[in-house]
């Protein structure tokens, strides 16, 4: 059996935090706001496997209430997401993911973010699509108030004996 789930993230732009995408630090005058480290990509993949084996969301599982979250490593809530969604015997099979945002340019990293993802979620790198574009500079991403991430992930279900 296969299922399909969808997550979305989104986080606005702040002073003083280091931006994180994919599990990867990217160099910018700003980071994106939030109770973890904002890794608007990993939420999204985050949500997208979650979703796809009927376990809720990101915010369920790993609150922004909770002090234990607080400047997390984004990373660690995805190993911990794949280890749940493998308790219900789901195997990610892929993941597509689009990040939203006009600077920075992120083109040049997406090799990196996909090896970091892959070897998180111990999955082969060619199972993750990154692909990153524009608004041309309509909404609040397009205002660069933000970055968003859509992100799709399939994943099969293996009956362990």
């Amino acid at each position: 059996m296969i299922r399909i789930g969808f997550g979305y993230d989104v986080h606005p732009f702040a002073e003083g935090r280091e931006l994180w995408l994919g599990g990867i630090r990217i160099e910018h005058t700003h980071g994106l706001n939030g109770h973890s480290d904002a890794d608007v990509l990993i939420h999204a993949i985050c949500d997208a496997l979650l979703g796809a084996a009927n376990m809720r969301d990101i915010g369920y599982h790993f609150p922004d209430t909770s002090d234990d979250n607080k400047n997390i490593d984004s990373k660690v809530l995805l190993s911990e997401t794949i280890r749940m969604v493998r308790t219900k015997c789901y195997e990610p099979g892929n993941i597509d993911v689009t990040i939203v945002a006009e600077h920075p340019r992120l083109n040049l990293y997406i090799p990196e973010m996909k090896i970091t993802l892959a070897n998180v979620m111990h999955i082969p790198v060619d199972a993750i699509s990154i692909k990153a574009t524009t608004t041309e500079k309509l909404g609040f991403t397009g205002r660069e108030e933000g970055i968003a991430a859509y992100a799709v992930a399939l994943i099969n279900y293996e009956l362990r004996r």
